[in-house]
This record gives structure tokens, sequence and C-alpha cells, in this order.
């Protein structure tokens, strides 16, 4: 799964990245080493431009809530859990299909974090000594330091209760497509702790690479046979992961020392 991640780029640097020709300077965010559900996030997306007069997508970068919402919903309640979409039934699920099929997009991350439960927290708890184990977080990123494009979906949605020109009348709302998690060795793993990204986790949010972009954010592909093709995970051996401060568990904190790789977990994780 894909409950919280990283996006500490600035829009110049993402502009470069995806060749985003138009986004707003005053919708920009703040890096955020602890993006968690219901913030505000960066998203691509090929769409045409508002008022433009012309059907042409343009790319641009969007700042959205993550925590998808029907346009169909009559309230928002329940969007901070449709943050992930799975890949394998993306295109058939009434939440998603519908986006699936013309408003799809990339959120751009740094990476993402997943937490283990220590083999020693393992054992404790099987033998009911303790019922809340501590979990050690890992950071998941690509090995060389590229941008990783999560697949994903966006939606609109009215909010009935405004009129029509209130600033807070449209929602516009993301969820993270998952898929399963690479069995194969990491490219870099951490000594002493998980060889492979099913090891710290059976989902994993599903990586686009740079030759799939252009086809993803397409809005003239609808066809879903071809469209779930796209969503053929990547390469394997790509990431790597090591062990984080466990202050990343509680989202009040931020910065860039989330992100601090330690020399070993801060408790036993040993696999």
């Amino acid at each position: 799964m894909c409950g919280r991640y990283a996006a500490s780029r600035r829009p110049e640097d993402l502009a470069g990245v995806f060749g985003i020709e138009k986004w707003e300077p005053r919708e920009a965010l703040e890096p955020d080493w602890n993006v968690a559900p219901t913030k505000e996030v960066y998203a691509v997306l090929d769409r045409p431009l508002k008022d433009a007069g012309s059907p042409r997508p343009v790319r641009q970068l969007r700042t959205l809530k993550w925590g998808l919402v029907p346009s169909w919903a009559k309230t928002p309640e329940g969007a901070a859990r449709m943050i992930n979409a799975r890949a394998e039934t993306v295109h058939e699920k009434p939440a998603f299909r519908r986006a699936f099929a013309s408003r799809r997009c990339i959120l751009p991350a740094d990476g993402y974090y997943e937490w283990v439960t220590g083999a020693a927290e393992r054992e404790l708890e099987v033998e009911g000594k303790k019922k809340r184990p501590r979990k050690q977080p890992y950071f998941v990123t690509p090995s060389d330091g590229s941008v990783f494009a999560m697949a994903g979906l966006y939606e609109f949605w009215r909010d009935p209760t405004l009129p029509p020109d209130h600033p807070s009348a449209w929602w516009a709302t993301c969820s993270v497509i998952t898929t399963e998690a690479e069995q194969g060795p990491l490219g870099v793993a951490p000594a002493g702790g998980p060889r492979s990204l099913a090891d710290i986790h059976p989902r994993m949010p599903l990586m686009l690479t740079p030759d799939r972009w252009d086809a993803w954010l397409d809005p003239a592909r609808t066809d879903v046979e071809e469209l779930r093709g796209l969503l053929a995970p990547p390469p394997e051996g790509l990431m790597r992961a090591y062990p984080v401060p466990t202050a990343v568990s509680n989202v009040r904190n931020n910065g860039p020392e989330l992100l601090t790789e330690l020399d070993a977990p801060e408790e036993s994780t040993l696999f």
C-alpha cells in the first residue's frame, strides 16, 4: 500500500522532469517529508486549459487532495479511505473506473514509507506479551535518485452545499495506484534488513518508468485493456530501502531529517 510518502521537489524541478507547460505559482506547496492522506499534493496531468478555447491537452502541475472522492458521492466522507486503488481491479471498481478511463495522473515523490515489525517484536506479539509491537519505518526510493513517479487517478467532486461560484465548490482529489510488491532483490538492500520490497510489505505504489508517462497521461487513450497494459510493474532492482527514524510515524513531524539513513534499525528488525 501507500499511506505516507515524501515529496520535497520544487515545481521548477518537476517542470523540467515532466515537461510541464502550465502551473500556478500561487498553488506552490512547501516541501513535505511526511505526506499523509487528506494533504494537498502535486499531480502531473494532461488536460485542456479551462477557457482556453482549444481542446488540446496541456501538461499541468496541479495541487490535489490525497483521498479520492468519486464524482457521484453524496458527501466527501470516506475520502481518507480512498488513498489507494489496486492495479488489478482499478478498471472495474465503481469508485475508480471512470477516472481510470480518462483522468489519470502522476504523483511525483521522493519515495514512500513502509513499516516493518521486527522479528523479536513479532515473537512477543505471537506469545501475547506485546499487543502493540513497535514498527521500524523504512524509506523506499529509486536507487539512482530520480523522481518516484507514482501512477495515480484524479477526480472532481461538486459540493452541493455551496453555491457554484464559491471557491471551495469543487474538490479535486486523487488516489495512488498500488501493485504487488517486487519479489526480486532490491537494487540496494540494507545490511541485515529486507532483501526485497515484498519483505517489507506485500503491496507497493506502482512506479511508472519515463517511457510510459506520455501514454498514461494521454486522456485520449480510453481503451481499458490498453490502459491495463500500462500497469505492468517496472523492472525489478530499481529501488533501494533503508531504515529511517521512527519520528516519521508521527504525522506532525516533518523535515529532511526524517529521511536520515540509519546505520541500523532503531529496534531489532533482522530478517
